[in-house]
């Protein structure tokens, strides 16, 4: 199981992101929506151009991630070897939906892509789907089938999700946010904050569901530079013992050239 780092670091960096779990549970996913048009701003009626989150990256940030490979980094290996399958049909389904290919990670953290994977509140499947957002999303979930944990079918009802909350949010951080724990407590922290930068609401928000954004930062970096920068790059576990100088100044110029290399799955089609 996937352990978080304490205690709780502000982290940022350069990625594509965009997320349902064990969020939302108990909420009726058209109740979700409904609660999301109260955050403020206008009611998209498209997933925009996909933005990129490119923030500066603190001390305190880049403890958070090597932090958090280093207390996972038997797990996450683990995850990346068994990925290849369940990465390609996340990632055609993705890329059906206009939605970043990044957004994959997301079913590392929700359930180390195990199709079988239960939550304590009954959330089923590699992207953790409460039964009742699940049934609104069309999938089948009784007695004899259980679809959420079907990865083809699960994923498009997920994607679906994300674009969505995509449309309310306009902002991929706080769909991460919302996907953990519903709609409802990112719009609180959006009213008290009155921002809606997921760095400056962020304490505003539910520990689980700050926690859950920077989880998602640090898997993409894990699998990003392991499977993209292994040739020319230290392994995860060898970035952990670099400099905090060095290792910021590489990250940064890694970063550059992976958004510019992904820039087009970041088009949204008609």
């Amino acid at each position: 199981m996937l352990k978080s780092p304490l205690p709780f670091y502000v982290c940022s960096i350069a990625f594509f992101v965009g997320v349902p779990s064990d969020a939302n549970p108990g909420q009726p996913y058209r109740d979700t929506a409904k609660d999301v048009a109260h955050a403020g701003g206008k009611h998209r009626t498209a997933v925009a151009k996909k933005q990129l989150i490119s923030v500066p990256i603190p001390e305190k940030g880049m403890k958070f991630v090597s932090s958090y490979i280093r207390n996972n980094d038997d797990c996450l290996t683990s995850v990346r070897q068994r990925s290849d399958g369940p990465f390609a049909i996340i990632d055609s389904v993705l890329d059906h939906y206009g939605l970043p290919q990044q957004l994959k990670y997301l079913a590392v953290i929700e359930s180390e892509l195990k199709p079988t994977a239960t939550s304590r509140v009954g959330a089923k499947g590699p992207w953790q789907l409460m039964r009742s957002t699940a049934h609104v999303l069309g999938l089948k979930v009784n007695r004899r089938s259980d679809e959420r944990k079907d990865y083809y079918k699960s994923t498009r009802a997920a994607a679906k999700y994300l674009r969505d909350l995509h449309r309310e949010f306009g902002d991929w951080l706080l769909v991460l946010a919302a996907y953990n724990g519903g709609p409802r407590p990112v719009c609180r922290a959006i009213r008290k904050s009155h921002s809606r930068n997921f760095w400056v609401l962020q304490r505003y928000l539910p520990a689980e569901s700050r926690q859950h954004v920077k989880k998602f930062i640090a898997t993409a970096y894990y699998f990003e530079h392991s499977a993209n920068a292994a040739a020319t790059t230290p392994t995860p576990v060898a970035i952990l013992q670099e400099k905090d100088n060095d290792k910021f100044t590489r990250l940064m110029s890694e970063s550059a050239a992976s958004l510019q290399a992904s820039n087009e799955l970041l088009v949204q089609p008609n």
